[in-house]
Order: structure tokens, then sequence, then C-alpha cells
């Protein structure tokens, strides 16, 4: 949804009206691809100076304001766009902001940075079956690094590439994120438990343990705390209590799978 004002009683700027629908376009994939707030401010600001204008930003979790005005202020315009929800994605992010740099640089036009804002907003995701393979061997690197043998690894292994291939199920689906954390959790906690059932390796706590720390939401934590420190409380608080939700629906899910296994929590 896009809101768009005059505030001079005037024929709007197209040049002007073009740059603030592209800014606010570019926010709005920003946010939605897990950047921080200050990430989106400063990227926001470089353009907007490299096109001769000013810009005023007011993030909130579910839509950002912006405001554009000419450096003359002649003219102001005002623009409300929801972020554009599509995970966490760091290469999304670095690409946004390798733009943000280009613009300011000058190595790119207006129409030029328009074309490129298109093509990175559509281009493919990472290929899921590489990212589902990383995602397994990076959990059982996990359960390595806390001193877990190679049969836990193993387990821990088939845990993670069960559950996450639930979880990118379930997404695609649309279903709900949490309820999609429960359900990857519960299946990743009772094959982390079979190396107690079989006797599988020395450390099957490790293994148990570590089946399900590739649901941990660490980047909504760690972007709550670069959030509060630059003063978007709001923000701040709301990626907050997302992560802390998350963490409970892992845990319920975690939970829930000892009880099947009837494994003590303890």
């Amino acid at each position: 949804m896009v809101t768009t004002t005059s505030m001079m009683n005037c024929d709007p700027s197209p040049e002007a009206n073009e740059v603030k629908n592209f800014l606010a376009e570019y926010a709005a994939i920003l946010l939605g691809c897990g950047a921080t707030c200050i990430r989106i401010e400063k990227n926001l600001r470089r353009m907007a100076e490299a096109f001769g204008m000013y810009v005023g930003t007011t993030i909130m979790p579910t839509y950002i304001l912006l405001s554009i005005r000419t450096r003359n202020e002649a003219f102001s315009y005002c623009s409300i766009e929801r972020p554009k929800k599509g995970g966490i994605n760091f290469n999304l992010n670095t690409q946004l902001s390798k733009l943000s740099w280009e613009v300011a640089d000058g190595k790119l036009t207006f129409c030029e940075a328009r074309q490129r804002l298109d093509e990175i907003a559509h281009s493919p995701h990472a290929n899921r079956w590489v990212v589902l393979l990383l995602v397994a061997l990076a959990n059982a690197s996990f359960c390595r690094l806390f001193g877990g043998d190679g049969k836990s690894m193993a387990v821990v292994f088939v845990a993670t590439l069960c559950g996450f291939l639930l979880r990118q199920e379930m997404l695609r689906h649309s279903i709900d994120l949490r309820f999609v954390v429960f359900c990857s959790a519960f299946l990743s906690s009772v094959i982390g438990a079979t190396g107690h059932i079989f006797d599988w390796g020395a450390t099957p706590d490790v293994a148990l343990a570590t089946s399900v720390l590739y649901l941990i939401p660490g980047v909504p934590y760690i972007n709550a705390v670069s959030d509060m420190l630059d003063g978007h409380y709001i923000c701040s608080f709301s990626r907050f209590m997302n992560a802390v939700i998350l963490t409970f629906c892992l845990s319920l899910g975690l939970c829930c799978g000892l009880l099947v296994m009837e494994q003590s929590w303890f």
C-alpha cells in the first residue's frame, strides 16, 4: 500500500515522485530481508543525497513511513510502504547495500538503479537442496564443536536434514512460521533421541541437544540489540518478542519430542 501526498498546491515533480517510489520500494525489500534499522536509514540517506534530495524515515515493525523533499523544499512527498517479507536473506541484503553505494558513487543513473533494483528483487533464491545440505553439515559441525562423536554427528545430520526439509515444505505452503518451528523441532528432537534409544555413540546427549540448534532465531536477536542501541526501541522490542516466541515454539517442540520418545528433560 502506497500513499502519496503533495504538500504544495502545484503540480508534483515527476522526477521527485519517481525517486520517492524507488526509495520506498527499496526500503520495503530491505526491511523484509532482515536488515537493521540503521542500515536502512543509511542506505536511503546516501541514495537520496545522490539524487539531490533529503529523506526522512520512520521505521515501524509493519510499515515504513518515508518522507522525501527536494533541496529547495519546493515539494515534499510521503509514502507508506509495508515490508515485503521473504525471510532473512543475507545475499539480498548485501546486493541492496551494494546498490546504494553504486548510486552514491555516481556509478548508476536513476534509470539504471531502478532497473538494478528490479533485477535484485526478482533474482532467484539459492538452490534449496544446496541450502539443505549445508545447514545439515553446519549443525553436525555444531555437534562436534560441543564434544559429539562421529555417530552423534551422523544422528544430528539426519535430524537436521529431515527437520529443515519439513520446514522448507511447510513454508512453501505459507504455513505460520511459529507452527513450522514447532513441527521442525519436534521431528528433529525425535530423530535426535534415537542415539539414546539405540545406544548409538558415546555422546547421545550432545546429539539430542544440538539437533534443534538450526532453528534458533539468532539473527532476530542480534537485530533487536542493534536496533535498541540505535534508538529504534519499537522495532527492537518487536523483533525481540518475535525471537522469544520462536524460541518458545522451538522449546515446546523439543519437549514434545522428548515426551514422545520417553526421554528425561534433565
